[in-house]
């Protein structure tokens, strides 16, 4: 399902402009990666959490030129299902 499909489908069911529902989504979007940009977590009672985790420093391998690289630590961002979620998706 694509972004496209969810506004259809929202649009469809509540009666709103596609337009309307489109920049909603896009502002909640927006707004997530505005959050974990600055370090902060998005929790979603029921649904789940985006989460910022920390990778730690390791050192890589470059096997072509055989030399060894260092990769900083450095932050990604992650989601986390709520169980009521994990639930609904196993059915």
């Amino acid at each position: 399902m694509t972004k496209a499909d969810i506004v259809n489908e929202i649009s469809h069911k509540t009666g709103i402009d596609k337009l309307d529902v489109q920049k909603a989504i896009e502002s909640f979007m927006d707004e997530v990666k505005k959050s974990l940009g600055k370090g902060d977590n998005v929790y979603l009672r029921g649904f789940g959490s985006f989460i910022v985790k920390k990778r730690a420093q390791k050192v890589a391998r470059n096997i072509s030129k055989k030399t060894s690289i260092i990769i900083p630590e450095h932050s990604i961002p992650a989601f986390k299902p709520a169980k009521t979620f994990i639930v609904d998706v196993k059915k």
